[in-house]
């Protein structure tokens, strides 16, 4: 179906074309002069573009759906299209870096976990103070929730660092069964092959030069660096704890999550419990069936064998000894 706006158009490039009269383009097209002529003539809410504003000005990274997600949280009752239009023609769109194309490959899902603490994700994430003194961060996610229990930032943070944070988050929240983590120095060393050992925790090390085998923590690195590393100065260590840890809480307390049916982890979490229900999807509103369950969707995942990797059977026995053939003490992939 052709929308008058692009009639309009049509008409506008017949006239020019062929030196013909709005009569006539319009005859000749089939549509309407007075719908030609039409000028809409309701004001946009000055109270919604005020607020569309300021929150595309405390959320600069955020596009229109997620801005259009916090308004409906505030009692909004508008529609995801006018958020759209508005968004667009107050210039708030957010610049895309082009990616860089690769060549396509055959792709396995890494299997959806299916509770919380059944795995999790850790990496590493480099930055600079103004001064340009480096410093890193080790960051957790919980995979089922997305939720992010720590952000530990330092200049150095070997593996003893690496298990008193881990010993940190196990007493706060509990042990997971496994996590997932890349080959980096601090990952592979006795201090946090002995503590998994000694916890029953199961480590799974991705391949050299596959990220994507870690598709849960490399998202959360790209939002991130994205909106936090990038959109803040950090003049100093502290300086980089206070705003990098306020941003830990406004991601899990606060940020929605598409994957999560627009829900904020914390949201989420508390719906698995059963505590307070969940926000419902904004698309199922717009669709009209609120009753559609919520299943978590995966990101792209591993390839080859990561399938295996990381099943169900393979962790049952994560408090048990370690297989036979391990490269450690403790249990690995």
């Amino acid at each position: 179906m052709v929308k008058s706006t692009a009639f309009r158009r049509a008409v506008g490039h017949v006239q020019a074309e062929f030196a013909m009269s709005e009569r006539g383009a319009c005859r000749a097209l089939g549509f309407s002069r007075s719908s030609h002529r039409y000028a809409a003539r309701r004001a946009d809410p000055k109270e919604l573009l005020d607020r569309l504003r300021e929150l595309a000005a405390r959320r600069p990274r955020f596009g229109y759906r997620r801005l259009h997600v916090l308004l409906r949280r505030e009692g909004m009752m508008v529609n995801h299209k006018r958020v759209e239009r508005l968004y667009r023609a107050e210039g708030l769109a957010v610049r895309r870096k082009k990616r860089r194309r690769v060549a396509a490959f055959p792709r396995q899902p890494l299997p959806a976990p299916s509770r919380i603490n059944e795995r999790w994700s850790m990496d590493f994430v480099r930055d600079a103070l103004v001064n340009g003194r480096p410093f890193r961060t080790l960051n957790i996610v919980d995979d089922l929730s997305r939720e992010c229990p720590a952000i530990e930032v330092d200049t150095s943070l070997p593996g003893e660092r690496v298990v008193r944070v881990l010993d940190g988050v196990v007493a706060e929240r509990g042990k997971p069964d496994g996590i997932v983590m890349d080959n980096g120095p601090e990952f592979v060393g006795k201090a946090l092959d002995a503590w998994a050992y000694r916890m029953g925790i199961r480590l799974h090390f991705i391949r050299p030069g596959k990220p994507v085998e870690n598709a849960f923590i490399e998202s959360f690195n790209g939002k991130f660096r994205d909106e936090c590393l990038n959109e803040n100065w950090f003049t100093d260590l502290r300086d980089a704890r206070e705003k990098i840890e306020r941003w830990r809480i406004d991601y899990n307390q606060h940020r929605p999550h598409s994957s999560l049916g627009n829900r904020s982890p914390q949201e989420f979490v508390a719906t698995l419990k059963g505590g307070i229900p969940g926000r419902p999807d904004s698309r199922s509103l717009n669709l009209g069936h609120p009753e559609r369950s919520f299943r978590p969707m995966d990101p792209a995942g591993a390839v080859e064998n990561a399938n295996s990797a990381f099943s169900t059977s393979s962790l049952d026995g994560a408090d048990s000894a370690p297989p036979t053939g391990s490269t450690g003490p403790a249990a690995r992939c």
